[in-house]
């Protein structure tokens, strides 16, 4: 399968690149790329990589795009909010180039779907923004012997590499066991600078290309680090682990398991998540019941000081104490009086009470859905981020 004199003009600027070639385009035309995640990482990924001429693209996604996504996320516009991801992706990339074939998978990858999914591509980009899925694609692309390429983001700093070619490095040699939830707070929570996916994500495009042609030096066995803020690049060598449970001498984890579980729960509804199932809880139609019958609780905010001023309870007399400054003032609350406490979602105000409970506050309990469940219910006014 050759090029067609429309293709030769469209990828001339490529084609005459002598790493590249009439023979090199080809194989790009015949190359598939799997992208997991359409967002900030995706767009570029799967822009770049349709323009570049690559035959064929499957984006998985089970969300829908939301207006807080498009400062980031420049695969898809305003009239796509309330859209399938996939579908609003299908839709951009056949007007970037109408010949790449596109594959919709509008569903969550998990370890269910995934093999089947993932199984017959070329290449995987994972553009996911939560652990289990990234550990879920790793072992995954390790059981199919398939490389992946790896990208991060968080506020103003990315990370990307290639992880399961060859003989190189998993993701599980670098990380072996995923942080406690509590310990890193998402993208939506903590914030990411709008133009930092396009410049991690566009590494991983070049990634993908290398890898499907076959040229250069990938980032197999290097851990590229970005931060924006300085403008500073390193890399930090990896190494294959031979006592890797994946992909070491003598792997222990032969089949998918249960990556929510393994990680702690970080994608799940916080009834889901098993070490808080038991944190009391009250509903944000009762908290406004108790808040207009004089039975007012004392509320706590723990989420940053650039989330207070997104949204807050500040006109019920909520107080900002950042979860990681919570341990510093409790000598400063009353045990006695009942606290609510709340943060996005309910997750990081679980820990919270957890924490209150463990020093003698047994009255203190979480806002099921934090303050987008209030703005969602209670107080459409306020933003949902």
């Amino acid at each position: 399968m050759g090029l067609t004199p429309e293709e030769t003009l469209r990828y001339h600027r490529q084609i005459i690149l002598p790493q590249v070639g009439p023979e090199g385009q080809t194989r790009l035309k015949e190359s598939s790329v799997l992208l997991v995640g359409a967002g900030g990482l995706g767009s570029p990924v799967a822009l770049y990589l349709a323009a570049a001429g690559v035959g064929r693209l499957g984006i998985a996604d089970g969300d829908v795009v939301e207006l807080s996504n498009l400062q980031r996320q420049v695969l898809h516009d305003t009239p796509s909010v309330g859209r399938s991801k996939t579908e609003s992706a299908h839709q951009r990339i056949g007007r970037v180039n109408p010949d790449v074939a596109v594959v919709e998978y509008p569903v969550r990858l998990d370890s269910s779907n995934a093999l089947e999914i993932m199984e017959g591509w070329d290449v995987v980009v994972d553009g996911s923004d939560n652990f289990p899925t990234r550990y879920l694609v790793n072992d995954a692309c390790v059981l199919l012997g398939i490389p992946f390429v790896y990208g991060a983001i968080f506020r103003f700093e990315g990370q990307v590499s290639v992880f399961g070619r060859g003989d190189g490095p998993c993701y599980r040699c670098l990380f072996r066991d995923p942080p406690p939830p509590e310990a890193v707070p998402t993208c939506a929570e903590a914030g990411v600078l709008g133009v930092l996916p396009g410049l991690v994500g566009t590494i991983q495009a070049t990634e993908a290309l290398k890898l499907l042609l076959d040229k250069g030096d990938s980032l197999a066995g290097r851990l590229l680090l970005v931060d924006t803020l300085p403008m500073e690049f390193r890399e930090v060598e990896v190494r294959r682990d031979p006592d890797c449970a994946v992909c070491g001498d003598d792997p222990s984890v032969t089949a998918l398991i249960d990556y929510e579980q393994f990680c702690g729960g970080t994608t799940t509804p916080l009834a889901a998540a098993p070490e808080l199932q038991r944190v009391p809880e009250i509903d944000v139609e009762e908290l406004r019941s108790r808040l207009g019958s004089g039975q007012s609780p004392v509320i706590l905010d723990v989420r940053e000081t650039h989330e207070w001023r997104i949204s807050n309870l500040g006109p019920y007399g909520a107080k900002l104490v950042p979860l990681g400054r919570l341990q510093e003032i409790v000598g400063e609350l009353d045990p006695d009086r009942e606290l609510v406490v709340y943060c996005r979602s309910g997750y990081r105000s679980a820990i919270a009470v957890q924490q209150l409970a463990s020093v003698g506050f047994d009255r203190a309990i979480n806002l099921r859905g934090g303050i987008n469940e209030w703005a969602r219910r209670i107080d459409p006014s306020l933003p949902t981020y």
